[in-house]
């Protein structure tokens, strides 16, 4: 765990965050560039042709709007703190260009290949043991790449610190980060955030899933990993929340004893307050243990049926106006879980929602929620029906809407990742970033 300094003869000061260990030196931050060497020694390994530094990153104009006063630092992200970025040749990839694509590997990132996502129950019993032990080795695992914020005071940058944290914990706090409500002009708006309640949701998550599935593979030297997914369609009560499978719970909702996950805590958790990243940070006695209370909320009594997805796949239009939380007729706003999928204009908790509520506990913090692994199951179904609505309409990214929702653009880079990758490029098929999904239960 460690601490570093703000530089406040930046402009505006500096934040960092899911950023590379090699863009937070002092150089970096007052050149506004990260364009780290490769193993060649250059710039982007620009000398093996690898790629290139280069000036600009964000593909949209900043707004009269979004004039340079204090603003949400994540806003046109990284706008805020890099002007310079590697722009990255052919199959390479990463903040240095020292990556492949995803779902391409070797030294030359010539080779493609397609991993398969099997439903959790598919897995035999040896395929089940690897994927706990791989989740328990990247929760104990410190990212030698990345490093996480910590503040109690988004308002001042002087108290902003870096922290060391594990690969899955830099995953977790991503989602947090990013559901923090916007800051704009010294207000909170709590109706927006960046990975939510717009068009960017589905391929915000597609990112995040796929980040870590990479990470995995990286960390255990297991090219042919994957992550499963729990099709929740028509349950009556979570069949997984078993000692077998992601845990059962006690009568105070902790994961029991037996479980995998049982000693897990749950990183930036303990306090929710806007004007805070991650308080808890570094903290292991200030930090919740994962919990779960399936079916206990009175407002979602049950999983989502499969009527409820048939109707979600049945509207055309990926997202509609005005791209939030209220849009009708809008296939993401349905599949999100802000509006009935059945008719399409009464605005109620279904589908992804509804999942989160049901399961309660720390699925139901949703800013935390990805702290749980059972997230990651969850989400892997969510993204196999997007897959699925993808595949039956053709759709391309240039059907991605315009519009105006912060961090929501077309081509706003997803927030917070690096290297840019723009909201529009995932929607397109799975197995271009590496991965495909089994059939279960006749989908």
């Amino acid at each position: 765990m460690f601490t570093l300094c703000t530089f406040f003869a930046l402009v505006l000061g500096a934040v960092y965050c899911q950023f590379p260990r090699s863009c937070t030196t002092s150089a970096a931050l007052r050149s506004k560039t990260c364009c780290p060497p490769w193993m060649d020694g250059s710039p982007c390994g620009s000398r093996s042709g690898r790629g290139q530094c280069r000036n600009g990153v964000v593909f949209t104009p900043l707004a009269a709007s979004r004039a340079r006063q204090f603003y949400d630092d994540r806003l046109d992200w990284p706008r805020f703190y890099y002007d310079r970025t590697c722009q990255c040749f052919g199959n390479y990839s990463g903040y240095n260009c020292g990556r492949c694509k995803y779902g391409y590997y070797g030294d030359k990132c010539d080779r493609k290949k397609t991993v398969v996502r099997k439903e959790i129950r598919q897995l035999s019993f040896l395929e089940r043991k690897r994927f706990f032990s791989y989740l328990a080795l990247a929760k104990t695992t410190k990212s030698s790449d990345f490093v996480i914020l910590s503040t109690g005071d988004r308002h001042h940058q002087d108290t902003y610190r870096f922290m060391d944290a594990s690969i899955y914990d830099i995953f977790a706090w991503i989602h947090y980060y990013s559901m923090k409500p916007i800051l704009l002009n010294g207000t909170f708006d709590f109706s927006r955030n960046y990975a939510h309640q717009g068009p960017a949701f589905p391929g915000w998550h597609r990112l995040g899933l796929v980040f870590l599935e990479t990470e995995i593979q990286r960390l255990t030297g297991d090219e042919d990993f994957a992550i499963p997914y729990y099709d929740w369609r028509g349950e009556k009560n979570c069949s997984i929340c078993t000692n077998e499978f992601i845990g059962a719970s006690n009568a105070q909702g902790f994961l029991d004893d037996d479980s995998h996950f049982a000693s897990w805590k749950s990183i930036c958790s303990g306090f929710s307050y806007p004007d805070a990243y991650c308080q808890t940070a570094g903290d292991e006695c200030q930090m919740e243990k994962l919990h779960r209370k399936p079916g206990s909320d009175p407002r979602v009594k049950s999983l989502p049926t499969f009527k409820d997805v048939e109707d979600t796949l049945k509207w055309k239009d990926f997202d509609r106006f005005p791209y939030n939380a209220s849009a009708l007729r809008s296939f993401r706003n349905a599949f999100e879980g802000f509006l009935r999928p059945s008719d399409g204009t009464t605005l109620e908790r279904n589908m992804h929602n509804s999942v989160h509520i049901y399961l309660g506990g720390t699925m139901a913090q949703v800013p935390i929620s990805s702290n749980d692994p059972i997230f990651l199951l969850h989400h892997g179904f969510i993204d196999k029906i997007f897959q699925v609505w993808l595949q039956k309409y053709k759709v391309t990214p240039d059907d991605y809407p315009e519009n105006d929702e912060l961090g929501q653009g077309p081509n706003e880079c997803s927030t917070p990742y690096f290297p840019c990758y723009r909201n529009k490029d995932f929607m397109s098929s799975s197995t271009q970033l590496g991965y495909k999904y089994s059939e279960y239960q006749g989908m």
